[in-house]
Parts: structure tokens; C-alpha cells; sequence
């Protein structure tokens, strides 16, 4: 079983990297909208859409905006020329806002698990509520990987994939050494805050590590004190992200453990569905984004 596990996600962080790194941006984001849509199933499928109607309607709305968000500067300029209204052009930045939409979705969700993780189990969700909520971590997640490539290139994108890599991993090996502390028993017991704590140094040693890679003065050329402004930055994000991450993973565990099954589905040899292996990812992704806009530019301009 664990070789099996080894074999697949060798596989699958070599066709990842692969598809970061060399595929254009707009094939990028198809690679990745491809991904949402495997998990948006799966998503219904936890959340019991049943229906073929209603499952048309959830992909529909995920495949609209989609479309949209890829083609939003061409579809103001056309407006712009229709409308007569030059200023339209404008507002061809305006998607960034949606981000605060998922970020305040995540943070709330990470202080529900926390604060009342055995007393959710026990709610019965509106399927109204889980419809929005599967479609809003979706497509946000979508948006903001796709936008970060775009924007940072394919090196940010790699750097935040393997801050979480690194932190599944590393809380992995920090649980089963010193873990004794139940993160949240009731959702995962598998959890450990030990192994938590593992995966918030190895977002640390990432920060550092990238700083050091790309060297001292990588953000604001010859001004030091801004460089260690950045470097702060850098670290508290990456820290923060990875924490976000772990409650993502927590919520998805949530719902499984609401439906009574183990994995999202069987897609993945040794390692479930595709929703087992991209709900860190899925909830971080908005999240980094942000934190990206506000640190104001990238490491690898």
C-alpha cells in the first residue's frame, strides 16, 4: 500500500511540475479547470447531488465563469467598443477583489473546526449551503492558481506547491514521532498538534530557503532594510498559508466523515479521489494569492 501511494504521487508531482513549468499560461489554467471539475464530482457526490439537473447546473456554473475570468480583458474591451465607454477598461482588475470572498470562507472555517469541530458533525447542512460552499472553494481555487501563474509565473506557483508538499510531509513524519495531541479527534484522528506544528517549521525553513536561493536583495534590489521586510513577509505568509491549508484539509475531512466514507473517491491508486489529494491546495491557494498582493510584488520579478 505505501509503495503504491509512493509510485502515484511520484506520478502525479511529475506531471504537475511538468504542466507548471512548461505548458502556456491558458493551457495551464485548462490543466487546472480540468482537475476542478474531476473534484467538483466528487464534491457532489459527498454533498448527495444526485440528480442529473442539478448536477449540470453545479457544473454549468463552475464552466461559466470559468470561461469568463479566462476571457474577462477581452470581454471589456469588446464592451468598450459597443458601449462606447472607454473607462470599462478599468475595472479589468476588479476580479482580484473576489478574493476576499474564500479567504474569509477559510478563515471562518478554521476558527469553526477549532473552536466546534465534534458540534458540526453533529449539524445537518442545508444542501443549498453545501452546493455554494463546494462551488465557491472551487472556482476560487481555480482563479487564484490560474491568476498566479499568470501574474508571478511559473516559479510561484512551484515555490506554493511545495510549501504545502512539504508541510503534508513534514507533518506526516512530526506526528508519527512526537504526535500525542489530538488536532481534531472527532474529524481526524490521524492529527496530530505535533504534527501541525512540523508542518508550520517546514513552511519556515521553506521561506528561508527561497531567500536564500534567490539571495538577500532579490525583492528590493540594494535596499536592505525593505529586503528584510520582505523576508518577514515572505515567512509570516508562507506560515499562515500552511496553516490555512491544514484546516482546509480538515474541512474536507469534515464532509467525508459527515457522508461516512474514508476518501473523496478511487481515481488515485493508494490515495483516494482527486479531492484527497488537492484540499490543502484548494483551500491555501486564495489565501496565498492574497497574501501575495499585499507583500505587493514577487521574488521572481
Amino acid at each position: 500500500m505505501l509503495l503504491k501511494r509512493i509510485l502515484t504521487a511520484l506520478v502525479l508531482a511529475t506531471v504537475v511540475v511538468t504542466a507548471v513549468l512548461l505548458l502556456p499560461t491558458l493551457y495551464f489554467s485548462l490543466f487546472i479547470a480540468v482537475i476542478t471539475l474531476i473534484a467538483a464530482f466528487e464534491w457532489m457526490a459527498l454533498t448527495d447531488v444526485n440528480t442529473l439537473t442539478r448536477k449540470i447546473l453545479f457544473v454549468s456554473f463552475l464552466i461559466v465563469p470559468m470561461l469568463g475570468v479566462t476571457y474577462w480583458t477581452v470581454l471589456l474591451e469588446l464592451l468598450s467598443e459597443a458601449l462606447e465607454w472607454p473607462e470599462i477598461k478599468d475595472y479589468s482588475d476588479a476580479l482580484e477583489w473576489f478574493v476576499i470572498a474564500p479567504v474569509l470562507f477559510w478563515v471562518l472555517t478554521m476558527v469553526l473546526i477549532r473552536k466546534a469541530g465534534p458540534q458540526l458533525l453533529n449539524i445537518e447542512f442545508k444542501s443549498r449551503l453545501k452546493t455554494f460552499s463546494g462551488w465557491l472553494v472551487l472556482l476560487s481555487a481555480w482563479m487564484f492558481l490560474s491568476k498566479l501563474r499568470a501574474y508571478y509565473g511559473p516559479g510561484m506557483v512551484l515555490y506554493f506547491l511545495i510549501l504545502i508538499w512539504a508541510a503534508d510531509i513534514s507533518a506526516f513524519f512530526a506526528g508519527k514521532k512526537w504526535g500525542k495531541d489530538k488536532l481534531a479527534a472527532e474529524i481526524s484522528p490521524g492529527k496530530t498538534v505535533q504534527g501541525m506544528y512540523g508542518a508550520l517549521a517546514s513552511a519556515l525553513i521553506c521561506s528561508i530557503g527561497l531567500r536564500v536561493y534567490y539571495g538577500f536583495d532579490a525583492f528590493q534590489g540594494e535596499q536592505p532594510e525593505l529586503a528584510v521586510l520582505m523576508t518577514i513577509d515572505l515567512a509570516i505568509l508562507s506560515i499562515l498559508t500552511v496553516l490555512i491549508s491544514i484546516y482546509g484539509d480538515l474541512f474536507f475531512s469534515l464532509i467525508k466523515r459527515k457522508k461516512g466514507v474514508k476518501d473523496s473517491g478511487t481515481l488515485l491508486p493508494g490515495h483516494g479521489g482527486i479531492l484527497d489529494r488537492v484540499d490543502s491546495i484548494i483551500a491555501a491557494a486564495p489565501f496565498f494569492y492574497a497574501g501575495i498582493i499585499l507583500i505587493g510584488r514577487s521574488v521572481f520579478a
